[in-house]
């Protein structure tokens, strides 16, 4: 053991906020900073992972007019965030789960939990909304014990904090479970390494360049250093802290954001920091991943190919790697028994010009973008190409869209009509391709021309084509309900007698 090694420091916790969407999570976090975060997120909800450093003085308790340090994460409620809240359980030491009291356990809360139990660590819950008539924090935590979540007073040890985040009622007492939390922790690290941890969000500047928001979780990084993530590199020269301000150096438990990557870095990520060039370059590609959110793109030559559905291509652009992650998660629920979703590029940035012209040969494409803007040549040259494009900052209102414009191309789809059906009684003839058949149509009409799937004991074995009739040993165009016939039916399909032949129509 190194004497580095051996310097351990108490650090901060760096503490998770979960729970359903519009449950308070950013209002909390809002009322501990003395900011108001929330009217700032696109339809009032959180879209991204916020990392904030919060200076905490509790009024009472333990730890009454102590000022400690938190480093607190704001995940997404929205169901689509599902990895997004993953990773930041993950990274976190303390996790915060908040339930509305007047509304109670909701789907994403028992997802949340889910995260958190996967990671196995400790955690709070916090009653919101106390302040409404309607809260009734009781109740909540029976619905947890049905749900065989165990909280003080209801047989078992999670703590629990009743709230109001609008109002502040409560938030020293939880403030004063986190701070015991993290001493039963015994949280530390070592000042003297250099600085490791997670890649918490990245994102495409056009103005500045890649950028990703990053969770120190041990050791030091100084301006001039150099941060690898797997493949990605970046000097840290342009380096803020959480509020955007520059700064010269960062240690543990805090939230930074450093500009300058050569390559995305993909989010959960894990990154070192290395005080040279030379030692970065031969570190790049060896550092390894939380979780498996690898890059998404793929060729159009991948596309899936059906003809019994609408097949629509995609490309996703967004303002970071989570949203667009995120965002595909959530488009993806809208893939159904006509219609192949096929994502072609999934990435954070503007759509340029090159998103066109990779989508431009392909059939009723579509591009989505996610908090991101579309640069004036990539527009001038889809309205060009029909390229059909559509950017809003709210997720929701990209998927409604979606789902409008595949119901269109749902309705305009040609459907199949059942015109006649018929009985196979012989088999005259057989060729590789060609079957010469009798047969004695049972329902409405055969017709030359049209296409018949053939049926055996009421399932489809196939399709083939009629390419000629012949009744009373006359050629023939049709032949209807009740009359025995003669058909050259064009097939690979082997048929015998028994068979039906049902005839479809493709309607308009």
């Amino acid at each position: 053991m190194t004497k580095n090694q051996e310097i351990k420091t108490p650090r901060p916790p760096v503490v998770v906020v979960m729970g359903h969407i519009d449950h308070g999570k950013s209002k909390l976090l809002d009322y501990i900073r003395k900011a108001n975060i929330v009217e700032k997120e696109a339809g009032g909800i959180t879209q991204h992972i916020g990392a904030y450093e919060a200076e905490v003085k509790c009024d009472s308790g333990e730890h009454a007019h102590k000022t400690r340090k938190i480093t607190f994460l704001d995940t997404p409620g929205h169901e689509a965030f599902s990895k997004m809240r993953l990773r930041g359980a993950k990274i976190a030491d303390i996790a915060i789960l908040v339930i509305a009291a007047d509304e109670g356990i909701k789907p994403q809360t028992l997802e949340a939990h889910k995260a958190i139990k996967e990671t196995g660590i400790p955690f709070i819950i916090a009653l919101n909304k106390i302040d409404k008539p309607e809260a009734n924090p009781e109740n909540v935590k029976g619905q947890l014990a049905e749900n065989q979540i165990f909280v003080e007073g209801y047989g078992g040890d999670i703590p629990t904090a009743n709230i109001s985040a609008t109002i502040g009622e409560g938030v020293d007492e939880l403030l004063d479970l986190i701070l015991l939390m993290t001493e039963m922790e015994e949280l530390s690290a070592n000042p003297e390494e250099n600085a490791s941890g997670a890649i918490i969000e990245s994102r495409l500047d056009p103005k500045r360049g890649i950028s990703a928001t990053m969770l120190i979780q041990n050791g030091t990084i100084k301006k001039g250093m150099f941060v690898v993530s797997d493949k990605a590199i970046s000097p840290a020269r342009i380096f803020e802290d959480f509020r955007g301000n520059p700064i010269e150096e960062a240690s543990f438990s805090m939230p930074v954001k450093i500009t300058g990557f050569d390559k995305m870095p993909e989010v959960g990520a894990k990154f070192k920091t290395f005080k040279t060039k030379s030692e970065a370059e031969n570190a790049r590609g060896k550092t390894n991943e939380i979780n498996d959110s690898g890059a998404e793109d793929k060729s159009v030559s991948d596309t899936e190919k059906d003809d019994e559905k609408i097949v629509i291509p995609i490309i996703i652009k967004a303002d970071t790697k989570g949203s667009a992650e995120a965002l595909e998660k959530e488009i993806m629920k809208l893939s159904g028994e006509k219609t192949i979703l096929n994502i072609i590029r999934e990435e954070a940035g503007g759509i340029k010009e090159d998103d066109i012209k990779l989508i431009v040969g392909v059939k009723n494409p579509i591009i989505l973008g996610f908090n991101s803007d579309i640069d004036a040549s990539a527009k001038e040259m889809a309205e060009r190409f029909n390229v059909l494009f559509f950017i809003s900052d709210i997720i929701y209102k990209i998927s409604e869209w979606l789902e409008e414009e595949i119901k269109k191309r749902e309705s305009a789809q040609p459907r199949e009509e059942t015109t006649g059906k018929a009985k196979i009684l012989k088999i005259f003839s057989k060729t590789k391709n060609k079957r010469v058949v009798g047969g004695e149509v049972i329902e409405g009409k055969i017709i030359k021309g049209k296409y018949a799937i053939i049926k055996r004991r009421d399932a489809g074995i196939g399709e083939g084509k009629i390419i000629g009739i012949q009744r009373a040993k006359a050629d023939a165009n049709e032949a209807g309900k009740g009359e025995q016939f003669g058909a050259m039916i064009e097939t690979k399909i082997e048929i015998v007698k028994g068979d039906e032949l049902e005839i479809i129509e493709k309607i308009k």
